[in-house]
């Protein structure tokens, strides 16, 4: 399946958060295209993936080094079956997980 990522930012605006946060995607439930937004207080290796409801990994959003700051993603699910996702943020010790539905 190819999936599109499009605008990966760090707006400074705000100052340099003080935890980690994965922020629950917007629109939720989406269709095709949504925004997960997630804060780094510190610098560190990032990985942003999703897994379908068997776990099984439909893409990898971010695989970097990343600044501490703001981001957030946009993700085009335009080839991928509606239903229920779950995304995880991975950056250092820190793991998060949320779930979300694509509705077509």
């Amino acid at each position: 399946m190819q999936n599109e990522v499009t605008g990966i930012n760090d707006p400074v605006a705000g100052g340099i958060p003080s935890e980690y946060t994965l922020h629950q995607n917007y629109p939720n439930p989406f269709n095709p295209r949504t925004l997960i937004t997630y804060e780094l207080p510190r610098a560190a290796h990032v990985t942003l993936k999703l897994y379908d409801v068997f776990g099984r990994e439909v893409a990898s959003v971010v695989d970097e080094f990343q600044n501490a700051g703001h981001r957030s993603v946009e993700w085009n699910a335009t080839d991928v079956a509606s239903g229920v996702y779950f995304y995880e943020l991975t950056a250092g010790s820190f793991r998060s997980v949320k779930k979300m539905t694509l509705l077509k």
